[in-house]
């Protein structure tokens, strides 16, 4: 392991990982002694549109993947329609290589609560709801103690803090369904109905929960809010570039040392993420890596380089999103590691949409007769062909995040599939694994 230098250590800033570390952070009592709920008291003595504008300010942009600038969402709920609005939180995180939220809301549940509060309150919503991926069993317990704790300390329910202000947040556990990480998806499992994404528009915004007014945030967005509020919107810009303010968490795992979170401004680059996390492993050379999950395009060693933010992980031809990066070394295979994701996939795939349904199926089929030493040169035109019709064809972003890792292994590793085709790497898999695969 190799000891970050001092100007890559000085990179990190603890800002939504804090407390973390602290004895008992996800009791009401450790977080209020550590400027829990402070936020709120400020946030309430405030006009909501003062409010919305101080987050436009601070140039927060959503934390889930797609990076849209929060305020601008925020504002888009009209005013005084009459109908009732509502705030959900999308805690469904289920992308390969992602593991920033559920700790968040393992060991500091309140800064989310806090932060929904404080959200609602800014669109004029009177019910807010948290939904938490099925198997988040442990998280969503926190989440559900914290809560019950909010209510006991006059943080939620009725006339909040003498203000006038109501509000109800419930903790609904969904089925583990991945495609429920599309926010219309969430919304229909929300409503009682199969999670499957929705015709747009209207958008959440104007017809989103039962018809209503609806934003739909994730969990790292929502948790940053009490942090700017108390901070400002000029402390928030301290951090992070001036287009990606602010910091995020980085989620590494693969083939480093110590993977783990490290929360750092937007803009550190990848090299510097990979010595925070003590290098990689020994014996370990850097071939590939996704800078956001599974869903976005790879990147190879030749990006080390490249600024985590949005617009540069977009330069180099890839997406920020979640900001998952799975480490992969010269001892993995590219070929191998874009099958395992297919297979996910294309069985959480709703079946809603032909271009992903079928796509799915048919390229899952051909990765198993390439790896099994079956393939032919043709499958690697029949792959290309089927991932350009999945990509911007389908009804939601799960099918495009199917074929990216198909289209972007194909452009930067085409000989690792040659050399399967062509007999000069060992088969992956065994013939059983052709079964239904011709």
């Amino acid at each position: 392991m190799t000891q970050p230098r001092r100007e890559v250590l000085q990179k990190l800033t603890p800002v939504l990982t804090k407390r973390w570390l602290s004895p008992d952070a996800w009791k009401i009592d450790t977080y209020e002694r550590l400027d829990g709920y402070a936020a709120v008291r400020k946030a309430l003595d405030v006009h909501p549109d003062d409010l919305i504008q101080l987050i436009k300010d601070s140039g927060l942009r959503g934390r889930g993947g797609a990076g849209f600038p929060t305020g601008l969402k925020w504002g888009f709920i009209p005013q005084g329609d009459g109908k009732p609005h509502y705030l959900v939180i999308n805690a469904d995180e289920g992308e390969p290589g992602t593991c920033k939220d559920l700790p968040l809301m393992t060991y500091d549940p309140h800064s989310l609560v806090e932060g929904a509060i404080i959200a609602a309150y800014a669109i004029r919503a009177s019910r807010a709801f948290i939904y938490i991926r099925g198997e988040a069993v442990h998280a969503a317990r926190r989440l559900r103690n914290a809560v019950k704790e909010a209510y006991a300390k006059g943080y939620l329910g009725e006339n909040i803090l003498g203000s006038g202000f109501d509000l109800d947040l419930v903790v609904h556990s969904g089925a583990g369904a991945y495609i429920c990480g599309e926010e219309t998806a969430l919304l229909d499992s929300l409503e009682g109905f199969r999670g499957q994404p929705r015709l747009r528009p209207p958008f959440p915004a104007v017809a989103g929960l039962y018809a209503s007014p609806t934003v739909v945030n994730n969990v790292g967005t929502i948790a940053s809010v009490p942090y700017i509020v108390l901070g400002g919107a000029d402390w928030w810009k301290s951090m992070g570039t001036e287009k990606s303010s602010g910091p995020m968490i980085y989620s590494l795992s693969g083939r480093v040392v110590n993977p783990g979170q490290y929360e750092c401004g937007l803009g550190i680059t990848l090299r510097e993420l990979i010595e925070l996390a003590g290098g990689m492993q020994p014996g370990h050379t850097l071939k590939f890596w996704t800078p956001g999950g599974s869903s976005t395009p790879l990147l190879t060693a030749e990006h080390i380089d490249t600024a985590m933010d949005f617009e540069g992980v977009a330069a180099a031809g890839s997406i920020l999103g979640t900001t998952a990066m799975q480490i992969f070394s010269d001892q993995d295979c590219p070929v191998y590691a874009t099958w395992r994701w297919l297979e996910f996939y294309h069985h959480e795939s709703c079946g809603k949409c032909t271009p992903c349904r079928e796509g799915n199926y048919w390229m899952v089929r051909t990765y198993r007769r390439i790896l099994s030493g079956q393939g032919t040169h043709q499958d690697l035109d029949t792959l290309q062909d089927t991932a350009d019709n999945i990509f911007g064809r389908s009804f939601c972003g799960l099918g495009d995040g199917a074929a990216t890792p198909v289209m972007s292994t194909l452009k930067f590793f085409r000989q690792d599939y040659l050399d399967y085709i062509e007999g000069r790497t060992a088969p992956r898999l065994s013939e059983k694994a052709l079964v239904g695969a011709h």
